[in-house]
């Protein structure tokens, strides 16, 4: 049995504030370790459940902020940016069996600690078919299509919420509970990292791969918070203003819609001025 562990960071242990998640500052070196503990608490209970490998996609901004002296020795770990599924890399390898997303967060525009999709501030809303999506939706869309399941969801409270709706079977942990978009009551590291475990090896049992689910075509739509952002993004082929703020296209697959959906803000991320936005 082999697992993907997806790695965000925003809702790992510990992270209310962007300082907590921003590469460089004392604030993320702090949160690396409590970051890495859930990361390795999720390792550690999958190998309990019968895991026979475990690989880890760093998912977070650089992709470099997991500590690898600090994971188990069985598990192994994609660090680094670039890479063709982004935030589940290594699922279209036919050999995953469950995947788990661990310190996922709310999309943009709903209530959630640090919620956001992709950009931490310009996008405003996205929605796959009339559905407003977070990060874990467009995610398990992709991943359906490789028949993978997800199995396991780690995040704040409404992080695992959102997860009833994409992922309605998988096990769930909260480790802090939103109060606001900066704050949240937090558990202690090792607390999460033993309820984290637990989940993860009783989430084993769930990592069965299944027929490639083939639910297109897609539609996704992207919101942002500045007109001229909307008018960038249509350097994408197919991508289309369908409001002063918004753009559309549509995919056949969600392989191809994730990758217009990260061409897209790519273009727009560098679009972006330091002062106005």
């Amino acid at each position: 049995m082999k697992i993907l562990i997806s790695a965000d960071m925003e809702g790992a242990t510990g992270v209310t504030w962007p300082a907590d998640v921003l590469p460089g500052t004392p604030q993320w070196e702090r949160c690396r370790a409590m970051f890495t503990s859930d990361v390795n608490a999720a390792v550690l209970g999958f190998f309990d459940g019968g895991a026979d490998e475990v690989l880890i996609n760093e998912a977070h901004w650089t992709m470099r902020n997991l500590l690898l002296e600090q994971l188990d020795e069985r598990a192994e770990m994609l660090t680094g940016r670039h890479k063709s599924l982004s935030m589940v890399e290594g699922v279209q390898h036919a050999d995953v069996d469950g995947i788990a997303f661990v310190g996922y967060h709310a999309g943009a525009g709903m209530e959630g600690v640090l919620a956001h999709t992709y950009l931490a501030n310009q996008i405003t809303g996205v929605w796959i078919n009339g559905v407003r999506a977070s990060e874990g939706l467009l995610n398990s869309h992709v991943v359906a299509e490789y028949g993978v399941p997800v199995v396991l969801v780690t995040g704040d409270d409404l992080a695992c919420e959102d997860a009833l709706g994409y992922a309605p079977g998988a096990l769930k942990v909260a480790v802090k509970d939103h109060v606001s978009r900066y704050a949240a009551v937090c558990r202690t590291p090792a607390r999460t990292a033993a309820d984290i475990r637990a989940a993860a090896r009783d989430a084993a049992a769930l990592a069965v791969r299944h027929e490639p689910v083939a639910d297109g075509p897609f539609t996704l739509a992207v919101e942002f918070d500045a007109e001229h952002l909307s008018m960038a993004a249509t350097v994408v082929p197919g991508v289309r203003r369908v409001a002063e703020r918004k753009v559309a296209y549509t995919s056949d697959t969600m392989y191809e819609g994730i990758r217009t959906f990260k061409a897209v803000t790519t273009i727009v991320d560098a679009a972006v001025e330091e002062q106005y936005g």
